[in-house]
């Protein structure tokens, strides 16, 4: 510490200042403290050189401070106004997602893509920006640029760097899939046996097709181009690999070549592949009979051929376990209540394929098919009322459940039709209620397969995270390149976010845990250090004991919090 001596025409005054370095290391001072003018320092100090008292009090703090003392005494003026424009409040729980995005390696992903192309801007900065960022304020990437000035270490590039950088990251989306995965091995447990391909689309609030953005089936069943995208999870619920297609493509093209990277670039070569029925082509099921690899795949009961489909849904040969006596579904409990899954199973051929059909049934999906179907026929009603509600049919649509008739009861043409339930429809689908296919081409413990095939849905939850939580959609760049780098860093967002989820077990859901990282923000103390803003919960603790630093003192010095930063970026 020094002072500072400051000559006015009438007096001279005297501060104590210290030379500091805020959190990205840029060089400041700061008033500790004001010593008064030198009449006010001989009064105060009779008999005193005010500069040299001065100079020997600046000392004597000096020394205090190298005591390290444990209270950090921070002193304001309730008549000194704030900076205009000053930022006071920064968010740190983005330092968790940072210390996944680190342990990945992706700050060495991006120096060697960064040395390929000699541009002069930080990719690293960039991608790992544009993750947290995906994760704590989804939106356009101007907007993201705008809100990462509110993490503790801002944003240290121009918004033009970061629209290039998403044409060199779409060159080179192959390479960071690649080497994240062959980093993620060294960071968590992946279970690479069992593989799961889904496959969702993404809208453009746009009219106009234009290059992979085309009109197509819309999950969302939105009127507007889509995308789609082919993902791959492995069984430990981490995403795997992605790509993107045209959004009027049949999406059972889209599993092989995917697949065929995956064991290339991946360097796996024995795993089952799970997929819904949608994705299971003949094609695809043969080609994962090859190499030792296999597949499990759902099975519409209603398209079995009709001798199939008479054994799926005859009552008897039914067992809870292998080997044991079989049952006829007459005998067993038929309440919600009873959850037990029975199960039949045969091995069918059509064609060059020959795989083993697996047939399951239980009360509990049952009666919650039953539930579903008669609120659908509730909403069925109301449109029967109102014809003019009518829309075309769509899977699951209520509208499949209304017949037209044009007769009337003499038999003579109606001149407006008449719309009524169709009771022997609600009755063909009921017959289904319960039963639930899978084929495959393994010998397994049919118990196990039929547990493999229900953690289908955590794949579904990556795409419901996706598009939910970390907003994905609708996507706001329009060139191709762009819109598949975006999905590159929303791809690079859900495997980071997982694993934090992963490494905090399962005791806290996805909205709460991604809610308490965007609430998690600090008030910097200038000069001093940062308080922290939020609630300190059993989710906070379980944050800092996993990732092993804290950010949940009454104050953390600004010597402390540099420490975590290096900590955290520190050369895996």
């Amino acid at each position: 510490m020094r002072i500072k001596k400051s000559v006015s025409k009438n007096s001279v005054s005297y501060s104590v200042i210290e030379n500091v370095r805020d959190i990205n290391g840029k060089s400041t001072t700061k008033v500790v403290e004001a010593l008064g003018n030198e009449k006010e320092i001989r009064e105060k100090h009779p008999g005193v050189d005010p500069e040299e008292w001065a100079r020997a009090y600046a000392k004597k703090l000096t020394e205090q401070k190298k005591q390290k003392s444990a209270v950090i005494i921070a002193k304001y003026n309730p008549r000194k106004m704030v900076e205009r424009n000053q930022r006071r409040s920064f968010n740190v729980g983005y330092l968790f997602l940072q210390s996944v995005y680190y342990q990945l390696g992706l700050q060495h992903t991006t120096k060697t893509i960064q040395e390929k192309y000699q541009f002069h801007y930080d990719l690293n900065e960039i991608l790992s920006k544009l993750i947290y960022m995906r994760v704590l304020h989804p939106t356009s990437k101007k907007n993201s640029f705008e809100q990462a000035q509110s993490l503790l270490e801002g944003i240290q590039c121009e918004p033009h760097q970061l629209y290039r950088a998403l044409d060199v990251l779409k060159k080179e989306t192959d390479f960071i899939q690649q080497t994240v995965y062959k980093n993620s091995l060294k960071l968590v447990k992946r279970n690479k046996k069992i593989l799961y391909y889904d496959c969702t689309n993404f809208y453009f609030e746009i009219e106009q097709e234009d290059g992979d953005k085309q009109y197509g089936v819309s999950k969302e069943n939105r009127p507007n181009p889509i995308v789609q995208m082919g993902l791959f999870m492995d069984a430990s619920g981490l995403p795997l690999a992605f790509s993107i297609f045209r959004g009027n493509e049949n999406e059972q093209g889209s599993l092989k070549p995917l697949e065929k990277r995956i064991l290339k670039d991946f360097e796996l070569s024995r795993f089952v592949v799970c997929t819904d029925a949608g994705l299971s082509s003949k094609k695809n099921r043969i080609y994962n009979t090859l190499g030792g690899r296999g597949y499990i795949t759902t099975q519409s009961i209603k398209k079995l051929k009709k001798h199939l489909k008479e054994w799926a849904l005859d009552p008897a040969g039914w067992h809870v376990k292998p080997g044991d006596k079989a049952v006829h579904l007459s005998n067993i409990d038929d309440s919600s209540g009873n959850q037990t899954t029975y199960f039949k199973e045969r091995w069918i051929k059509e064609g060059n394929l020959e795989q083993r059909l697996l047939v399951t049934f239980s009360p509990k999906y049952k009666h919650y098919q039953q539930t579903i179907r008669e609120r659908q026929v509730e909403r069925a009603l109301k449109k029967v009322k109102k014809p003019s509600s009518l829309k075309k049919k769509r899977a699951n649509d209520p509208a499949r459940f209304i017949q037209a008739q044009y007769a009337t009861k003499d038999g003579e043409v109606a001149e407006k039709a008449n719309f009524t339930i169709d009771e022997e429809e609600i009755q063909k689908e009921a017959q289904y209620d319960g039963f639930y296919g899978v084929c495959t081409n393994l010998e397994s413990d049919p118990l196990e397969l039929i547990r493999i095939n229900h953690q289908r849905w955590e794949i579904e939850e990556s795409f419901r995270i996706m598009k939910s939580e970390l907003k994905s959609r609708p996507v706001y760049v329009r060139n191709d390149d762009r819109v598949e780098a975006h999905f590159l860093t929303c791809f690079l967002a859900l495997l980071t976010y997982r694993i934090v989820e992963q490494k905090l077990g399962e005791a806290f859901t996805c909205p709460t845990i991604i809610q308490k990282l965007r609430d998690m923000e600090v008030m910097e103390v200038s000069g001093e250090g940062y308080v922290p803003l939020y609630e300190r919960d059993e989710l906070t603790d379980k944050l800092h004991e996993v990732f092993g630093f804290r950010t949940d003192y009454e104050i953390i010095p600004l010597k402390d919090m540099k420490k975590i930063l290096k900590q955290l970026k520190k050369a895996k």
